[in-house]
This record gives structure tokens, sequence and C-alpha cells, in this order.
């Protein structure tokens, strides 16, 4: 590969498994599936994948990038909405080799590699009856869905997944392997709190665990209307931090659980997490049961990782998708919801909403760089299609279903957002005081932005 101006050549042929620990080139039998992303609408080629085995060899990958000018783009889980582990005609560094996992029982901590997924994490944990809170896919990287925040089943009980990040161990643009933690480089421990994969490689994360033994959990559907919507989300926000609830309002997919006659017609799918004991998590659970009559109820007591749904490596959806936080689903947002759901003709489309609150909001807004922490609830937007020839319709759909409900909370999540431009970066993902903090840590860590293929966040200049 041709080099810029004044930098070595990027010899792929020359690259060997004992220098960067499996070294996957274009014609390799692994290449196609090694390239390929959660996402079914990104397809890049790049020019080598390197999966290092140990921090190492990730500095050496870090280095080849860096003198050669070479894009690169880190995996963890392949994940990202969009599509940030592969990039085209670059580097990709795969950490699908670090899966090592140590749990200290007594003290409640994990050390975890960067290669692990959210579902091998979460089955070791549980055999001990405990659990750090990551997301709602067992598929999803530890390390990524960590370094933007992690929102999911245990949330409201116990914070974000950053607020039981304890230290890592980070590869810094120059090749350096740093410890980090609130006393070791705490500005960048600060940083990778929120701030994405802007400032390194991590490579282990030290994490906090609880103590999980069972939850109180499962799927609710629920007909629909819009005086449903609103009771149902006014239970979300007055319920006991114990319970974290998922609804999404879609068009029904043709789940079996699902009576035939509702698939294709507006519903609640309701994914809720009672973190406390069986009997009160059944009383808590009621309320929403006496809303209306479930058309499926699966909500019980079972062990927390099955809370996770079956996961399926062979899916890669297409999806025009926005997200926002709003400030609340009063009747007016619950029938504008409804009726640009019964709208499209998508094969699954609608909106999740994610009520907040709780641990989350707990921690001030400048103590990580997640800056939402006083947001109330998030609105995942979404039309799932197959026809990419049908992108600009769908995403129009998105786009203003997104004006319609949007109303003063202006910030958006960053692991869930597809496209982000600098704007978005600055007013919507990281506004203020916040981003202005990290584009200097930024420019200190990453002056060059080798770490780009990210939302990504410039390096302050003097000027």
């Amino acid at each position: 590969m041709t080099a810029p101006h004044g930098r070595a050549a990027l010899a792929i042929e020359e690259l060997t498994d004992e220098q960067y620990g499996q070294v996957v080139r274009p014609g390799d039998a692994e290449y196609d599936a090694a390239r390929t992303v959660y996402v079914g609408d990104v397809d890049r080629r790049p020019a080598v994948i390197l999966r290092p085995r140990n921090a190492e060899q990730v500095a050496r990958v870090v280095t080849l990038a860096r003198e050669t000018g070479t894009e690169l783009a880190v995996r963890g889980g392949g994940h990202s909405g969009a599509g940030h582990g592969v990039c085209e005609g670059g580097i990709v560094l795969d950490l699908h080799h670090l899966k090592g996992l140590e749990i200290d029982v007594e003290a409640r901590t994990a050390w975890a590699e960067a290669g692990i997924s959210a579902g091998e994490y979460t089955a070791a944990a549980a055999e001990h009856g405990l659990a750090t809170g990551f997301g709602d896919s067992t598929m999803v990287g530890v390390a990524g869905i960590t370094l933007g925040g992690g929102i999911g089943f245990l949330s409201r009980k116990y914070g974000m997944t950053i607020d039981d990040l304890l230290a890592a161990e980070i590869v810094t643009a120059d090749g350096e392997l740093l410890s980090v933690d609130e006393r070791h480089h705490p500005d960048l421990f600060w940083a990778i709190r929120g701030g994405g994969g802007n400032f390194g490689v991590v490579t282990r994360l030290k994490l906090r665990l609880h103590e999980v033994d069972g939850v109180y959990g499962g799927i609710m559907v629920l007909p629909v209307t819009p005086e449903i919507l609103e009771d149902f989300i006014a239970e979300a926000e007055a319920a006991p931090e114990e319970l974290t609830t998922i609804v999404n309002v879609w068009t029904a997919p043709p789940f079996p659980f699902i009576p035939a006659e509702q698939h294709g017609k507006p519903i609640i799918l309701a994914v809720m997490c009672y973190a406390g004991p069986a009997e009160d998590g059944e009383k808590v659970i009621g309320r929403f049961r006496a809303i209306a009559p479930p058309l499926a109820d699966m909500v019980r007591a079972i062990p927390y990782p099955a809370m996770f749904g079956p996961a399926d490596p062979s899916a890669h959806p297409i999806s025009a998708v926005r997200n926002i936080f709003i400030d609340r689903v009063d009747r007016a947002t619950a029938e504008t919801i409804l009726d640009r759901t019964a709208a499209s003709d998508a094969i699954t489309a609608g909106v999740q909403l994610r009520v907040l609150g709780g641990a989350i909001a707990r921690v001030a807004d400048d103590a990580t760089a997640y800056p939402h922490r006083q947001s109330r609830i998030m609105a995942h937007l979404t039309a799932v299609y197959a026809d990419l020839a049908d992108a600009d319709r769908y995403e129009a759909w998105v786009e203003e279903f997104m004006t319609a409900i949007r109303q003063s909370d202006t910030g958006s999540y960053v692991n869930f957002v597809v496209r982000a431009d600098e704007e978005d970066v600055r007013e919507a993902l990281y506004p203020g005081a916040t981003g202005e903090r990290l584009a200097r840590i930024k420019a200190e860590y990453d002056p060059a932005n080798l770490f780009r293929s990210n939302h990504n966040i410039v390096p302050a200049t003097s000027g």
C-alpha cells in the first residue's frame, strides 16, 4: 500500500502472526466474516485485519497505523450501529482474541479483556450470583458499550456501566500502555467514561460487580392506545429504582408469542427487569398488568442471564435510526408515536422508550464524560427494511418522526447514534464543558487524531 508523503508504506505481505497475533488478509478464508459487522448496510474492505493476542501486540498495531499513516478502526464486538469496527482500505484492529476474565468474588470486582462479549461476561459472573450492568444484548463487546456509557437492565438501580468502571489499561496513540484510574491519569480515566474510543485502545477493564442472584423480569406484550402508552410510561417513571423498563412501541413482528391477528399492528413490547426480591417485583409488575390485559406475559422470577434474548450472529439488519432524549410521554406525544408507527410500511417500525433516572441521575453531570445524567427518557426510533434502494424513504420517515416528538432535551446517547457530524458531536453528544474538556484531553493523548473511526472528538488547538 502506498504511504502518505513522508511515511513508511504498509507492506501487508510482511506482517506476521508472531508480530501481530493473527493476520487476516483479503483472500484469506476468514476475511469476509472478519470484516462483517452487525449492521447490514456496511460493506467495507480493509487492507488487513490484525487480531492481537495481548496488549504488546495491540501497541504494535497502533504503532504500525501511526507510522504508515493508515486509517485505523478498532473492533470489539462489531456491534456499533455506525459500523465503526471496520474501515475501507485501512487496518482493522480486532480484539477477537482478548477474552480473559478474572473474577474476584470476595472483592466484587472483575478484570475483563476487551474482546469478551457482554454475554460471556454476564454468564461467568452469574455463576457467583454477581453481575455488572451492560446493555440488553449478549453480542456487544464489553469495552465498546462501557466506553460510550452503558445503559441496560440494571441502570436505574446501579447506574451506568461507566459508574462501575474502576480502572482500565489503554494503549494510546504513541503506542504506550497506560494504567488509568481515579489517581493515575485521572483526566484520561474521566474521558474514557463516556467519550468512546477517541483516546486509545482499551485492552482491559476493571469493573465492579453487584450481588444479583436473580431478577423478576421478562417480556410483556400489551395492546396499545395513546392512553395505554401514557399510563405505561407513567408507571415506569413512578416505579422503584429496582425496575428498569425498555418499552418498544413497534409494528408487531411475527413472533410466536404474539397473537397472529396483531402482527404488523402497533403494540407495546416491554422488556422489564426488577432487580430485587421476586415477591416485591410481582407487586410492582402487577401495576402494569392492570393497565390492560396483556397479549403475552413472560415476566417471572428468572436468573439474570435469562433477561437476554437468544443471539443470532447471522442477523445483519438494515435500519434507519435516530436517537434522542425526551422529557415526557404525554397524551399528545403518545398519539404522535402511534400515528407515525402505524403509517410506516417498514418490516418493523417504531420507537424504543427507555425510562432513565434513578442511580443514573444521582451522578454529577461532570463526574464522567457522559453529560446527560438528568435526561428522563431515551427515544430510539427505528425503521427496519430490506432494500437499500428504499433508504431515502425510510430515512425521511425516521427524521420526520424524530422532529415530531422532539422536546426540550437536545441530547443523544453516543452508543445508539448512527450518524454524527462535528456539530452533532459538539452539541448533541458532548455539549458545553464536557465537549471542551474532551477536546483538550484528545489533544494531549491523540493530537493527530489517529483514533477517528468513531463519533469523533476533534483535538483542541492551541488557538
